[in-house]
Protein backbone atom coordinates (compact mmCIF):
# COMPACT_ATOMS: atom_id res chain seq x y z
CA UNK A 1 0.00 0.00 0.00
CA UNK A 2 2.84 2.33 0.88
CA UNK A 3 4.42 1.82 -2.56
CA UNK A 4 1.15 2.46 -4.40
CA UNK A 5 0.70 5.69 -2.48
CA UNK A 6 4.29 6.64 -3.33
CA UNK A 7 3.67 6.02 -7.02
CA UNK A 8 0.51 8.14 -6.91
CA UNK A 9 2.49 10.99 -5.30
CA UNK A 10 5.18 10.71 -7.97
CA UNK A 11 2.65 10.89 -10.80
CA UNK A 12 0.90 13.84 -9.16
CA UNK A 13 4.22 15.70 -8.81
CA UNK A 14 5.29 14.98 -12.39
CA UNK A 15 2.08 15.96 -14.20
CA UNK A 16 2.13 19.77 -13.69
CA UNK A 17 5.75 20.13 -14.78
CA UNK A 18 5.19 17.89 -17.81
CA UNK A 19 2.21 20.04 -18.77
CA UNK A 20 4.38 23.16 -18.59
CA UNK A 21 6.82 21.60 -21.04
CA UNK A 22 3.99 21.82 -23.54
CA UNK A 23 5.36 19.52 -26.19
CA UNK A 24 4.83 16.35 -24.16
CA UNK A 25 7.25 13.47 -24.20
CA UNK A 26 10.04 14.16 -26.70
CA UNK A 27 12.46 11.33 -25.83
CA UNK A 28 12.92 8.33 -23.57
CA UNK A 29 15.63 5.78 -22.93
CA UNK A 30 17.53 3.45 -20.65
CA UNK A 31 20.22 4.40 -18.15
CA UNK A 32 22.75 2.33 -16.24
CA UNK A 33 25.35 3.28 -13.67
CA UNK A 34 27.08 2.83 -10.36
CA UNK A 35 26.60 4.58 -7.02
CA UNK A 36 28.77 5.18 -3.97
CA UNK A 37 27.42 5.13 -0.41
CA UNK A 38 25.52 2.89 -0.79
CA UNK A 39 27.69 0.96 -3.25
CA UNK A 40 25.21 -0.18 -5.89
CA UNK A 41 24.64 -0.94 -9.54
CA UNK A 42 21.71 1.04 -10.98
CA UNK A 43 19.39 0.36 -13.91
CA UNK A 44 16.60 2.64 -14.98
CA UNK A 45 14.84 4.78 -17.54
CA UNK A 46 14.76 8.47 -18.35
CA UNK A 47 12.06 10.61 -19.91
CA UNK A 48 12.59 13.93 -21.66
CA UNK A 49 9.57 16.25 -21.68
CA UNK A 50 11.34 18.94 -23.65
CA UNK A 51 12.19 22.51 -22.80
CA UNK A 52 10.26 24.52 -20.22
CA UNK A 53 12.19 27.64 -21.25
CA UNK A 54 15.22 28.44 -23.35
CA UNK A 55 17.87 25.81 -22.54
CA UNK A 56 15.91 24.50 -19.48
CA UNK A 57 14.76 20.88 -19.90
CA UNK A 58 12.57 18.69 -17.67
CA UNK A 59 14.00 15.14 -17.56
CA UNK A 60 12.63 12.87 -14.81
CA UNK A 61 14.07 9.40 -14.32
CA UNK A 62 13.49 6.18 -12.43
CA UNK A 63 16.29 3.92 -11.18
CA UNK A 64 16.51 0.67 -9.25
CA UNK A 65 19.76 0.02 -7.40
CA UNK A 66 21.02 -3.21 -5.87
CA UNK A 67 23.98 -3.87 -3.60
CA UNK A 68 25.36 -3.13 -0.14
CA UNK A 69 22.57 -5.17 1.55
CA UNK A 70 19.82 -2.94 0.18
CA UNK A 71 17.61 -2.33 -2.80
CA UNK A 72 16.60 1.21 -3.72
CA UNK A 73 14.02 2.60 -6.11
CA UNK A 74 14.44 6.28 -6.93
CA UNK A 75 12.11 8.66 -8.75
CA UNK A 76 14.04 11.83 -9.65
CA UNK A 77 12.47 15.00 -11.03
CA UNK A 78 15.37 16.84 -12.63
CA UNK A 79 15.66 20.14 -14.43
CA UNK A 80 18.77 20.59 -16.58
CA UNK A 81 20.21 23.70 -18.15
CA UNK A 82 21.71 22.64 -21.49
CA UNK A 83 24.62 24.70 -22.84
CA UNK A 84 24.36 24.75 -26.63
CA UNK A 85 27.54 25.04 -28.66
CA UNK A 86 28.08 25.54 -32.36
CA UNK A 87 31.73 24.49 -32.09
CA UNK A 88 31.23 21.03 -30.63
CA UNK A 89 28.87 18.10 -31.07
CA UNK A 90 28.98 17.55 -27.29
CA UNK A 91 26.61 19.61 -25.11
CA UNK A 92 27.27 19.97 -21.37
CA UNK A 93 24.42 20.42 -18.91
CA UNK A 94 23.99 21.24 -15.22
CA UNK A 95 20.95 20.90 -13.03
CA UNK A 96 19.32 19.18 -10.13
CA UNK A 97 16.09 18.17 -8.61
CA UNK A 98 14.17 16.45 -5.89
CA UNK A 99 13.53 12.76 -5.63
CA UNK A 100 11.51 10.13 -3.88
CA UNK A 101 13.50 7.12 -2.65
CA UNK A 102 12.19 3.75 -1.49
CA UNK A 103 14.94 1.96 0.43
CA UNK A 104 14.70 -1.73 1.42
CA UNK A 105 17.45 -2.83 3.82
CA UNK A 106 18.21 -6.55 3.93
CA UNK A 107 19.61 -8.01 7.14
CA UNK A 108 20.66 -11.52 8.20
CA UNK A 109 17.75 -13.90 8.88
CA UNK A 110 17.50 -13.18 12.59
CA UNK A 111 16.68 -9.51 11.96
CA UNK A 112 13.66 -8.26 10.02
CA UNK A 113 14.23 -6.22 6.87
CA UNK A 114 13.33 -2.54 6.90
CA UNK A 115 11.71 -0.39 4.27
CA UNK A 116 11.82 3.42 4.21
CA UNK A 117 10.29 6.09 2.02
CA UNK A 118 12.36 9.28 1.96
CA UNK A 119 12.59 12.50 -0.01
CA UNK A 120 15.97 13.26 -1.53
CA UNK A 121 17.80 15.94 -3.44
CA UNK A 122 20.65 15.97 -5.94
CA UNK A 123 22.72 18.05 -8.31
CA UNK A 124 23.66 16.75 -11.76
CA UNK A 125 26.29 17.56 -14.31
CA UNK A 126 26.69 15.80 -17.60
CA UNK A 127 27.48 15.86 -21.25
CA UNK A 128 25.42 14.61 -24.20
CA UNK A 129 25.91 14.02 -27.90
CA UNK A 130 23.47 13.45 -30.77
CA UNK A 131 24.19 10.04 -32.25
CA UNK A 132 21.66 9.74 -35.10
CA UNK A 133 18.19 10.98 -36.10
CA UNK A 134 17.72 13.11 -32.97
CA UNK A 135 18.69 10.28 -30.59
CA UNK A 136 21.39 11.03 -28.04
CA UNK A 137 23.95 9.44 -25.76
CA UNK A 138 24.75 10.97 -22.37
CA UNK A 139 26.89 10.49 -19.31
CA UNK A 140 26.23 12.26 -16.03
CA UNK A 141 27.34 12.54 -12.44
CA UNK A 142 24.87 13.08 -9.59
CA UNK A 143 25.88 14.38 -6.17
CA UNK A 144 23.21 13.41 -3.70
CA UNK A 145 22.05 15.07 -0.51
CA UNK A 146 19.41 14.18 2.05
CA UNK A 147 18.59 10.44 1.82
CA UNK A 148 20.21 9.95 -1.61
CA UNK A 149 23.40 8.13 -2.65
CA UNK A 150 26.44 10.37 -2.20
CA UNK A 151 27.62 9.95 -5.78
CA UNK A 152 26.30 8.32 -8.96
CA UNK A 153 27.85 7.92 -12.37
CA UNK A 154 25.41 7.08 -15.16
CA UNK A 155 25.44 6.52 -18.92
CA UNK A 156 22.31 6.38 -21.02
CA UNK A 157 20.53 6.89 -24.29
CA UNK A 158 17.48 8.95 -25.22
CA UNK A 159 15.46 7.92 -28.24
CA UNK A 160 13.35 10.57 -29.94
CA UNK A 161 9.62 9.83 -29.90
Amino acid sequence: MKRLLSLAVVIAMCAPVAALAGSGLSAWGPRVGIAANPDQINLGAQLDFGYLASHLRFQPNFEVGAGNNRTTASFNFDLAYVFLSRRSQWRPYLGGGVGLNIIDRHYPRRYPSESDLAAGMGFIGGIEKNIFAGNRFFTEVRIGFINSPDLKWTVGWCFKT
